[in-house]
């Protein structure tokens, strides 16, 4: 099977009922569902639910518990309105009888309106001249850097520049990434790969500035919300430029920003995280997450 229909098989769902459908977990090696996967299954199943003339603009979503790899995962969506331009959805997403994640989202009809864009960030390198991002984590973690190339090689990624290029500011992290091999035109295909792959490294940014590094077996990290606005349509299987950003860190929480544009300058979308990050000596006594 090519590395695309890998990506695309794993954000299908199928319907069990009019608003019921079920998402598979890959074969995996992983104990828990990859975040990514969870959005890009959920928004699936709220496009089967919605008219062809509209496209999410933006959704907004809670982990609320860890899901296994081991089971399929069910998503129960609510139509909660649907108006002559806009529709709303929520989604539900459970394993064993128990809620794992939910999702509300907003669709609308293409309008013209008002214009401006934020301009992609200037000087940065061509795909071509930086590195995959697994030789770059493989200097970190031998061991990321393995779960890496075997969990996510559907994307090709590309490391630019991280904090130690940053000039004193905010921590940052620059990657490029493509899904391997041509997508359909249907942009809501687009749409759950760009989620998909924004979760890849987002959390990871608020680690930059700290001596811990990511992928270290004392760091335990878990998303906790992950919310995306989807301004312009922008292709995931061309090079998407990720600029991501982590403004804040503290009470065990980072809290990440990024802005994903096409190759050619386009911004598509803009994405924000904030998830635990815990050193494994500072877990509470009671174990809870």
């Amino acid at each position: 099977m090519d590395h695309i229909d890998q990506v695309l098989d794993l954000l299908n769902v199928a319907r069990v009922a009019p608003d019921v459908f079920v998402g598979e977990n890959p074969d995996t090696d992983l104990q828990r569902v990859f975040g990514g996967q969870v959005m890009g299954q959920a928004l699936h199943a709220m496009y089967a639910t919605m008219e062809e003339d509209r496209l999410a603009h933006s959704m907004k979503s809670y982990f609320v518990r860890p899901g296994t790899t081991s089971a399929p995962i069910q998503y129960t969506v609510a139509r909660t309105r649907d108006g002559g331009s806009f529709s709303s959805r929520n989604v539900v997403a459970s394993q064993g009888g128990q809620d794992i994640f939910v999702m509300s989202a907003s669709f609308k009809v293409a309008e013209d309106g008002l214009e401006h864009a934020t301009a992609a960030p200037a000087g940065v390198p061509e795909p071509a001249a930086c590195p995959p991002l697994s030789t770059v984590l493989g200097a970190l973690s031998p061991r990321t850097a393995e779960v890496w190339e075997r969990e996510w090689a559907s994307l090709d990624t590309r490391y630019i520049r991280g904090t130690e290029d940053a000039g004193g500011e905010d921590p940052r992290l620059q990657i490029w990434f493509r899904a391997v091999g041509e997508m359909p035109e249907d942009p809501r295909l687009h749409q759950m790969v760009l989620a998909y792959a924004s979760d890849l490294t987002l959390l990871a940014v608020s680690t930059l500035a700290h001596p811990e590094a990511f992928g270290s077996p004392r760091l335990q990290m878990a998303t906790i919300d992950h919310s995306m606005w989807f301004h312009r349509p922008i292709r995931a299987d061309r090079w998407v430029l990720y600029d991501q950003v982590s403004p804040d860190a503290n009470n065990a929480l980072g809290f990440s920003m990024g802005s994903l544009f096409a190759h050619d300058g386009t911004l598509g979308a803009h994405a924000v995280q904030e998830g635990l990050i815990r050193m494994a000596d500072a877990r509470p006594r009671n174990g809870l997450v």
